[in-house]
């Protein structure tokens, strides 16, 4: 798989980040939800090589419109 930048809010150059990829899917930078945190006792249908991370809201306007 092949990354290819999309957009990032950080002044600095550091996460988060969005990414398109070759696979015509889509690849977020963020934080590492914490494995204490209660994020993972609301969430749904993790498969083992599945994660949470999170990023702010903003980020989103970077997401492709398809």
């Amino acid at each position: 798989m092949r990354l290819r930048f999309v957009g990032s809010d950080s002044k600095d150059g550091n996460c988060p980040s969005v990414y398109e990829t070759d696979r015509d899917t889509v690849v977020i930078q963020g934080w590492k939800v914490g494995t204490s945190d209660e994020a993972w006792g609301d969430a749904r249908f993790l498969d083992p090589n599945e994660t949470l991370v999170e990023i702010p809201r903003a980020l989103l306007k970077h997401m492709p419109k398809e």
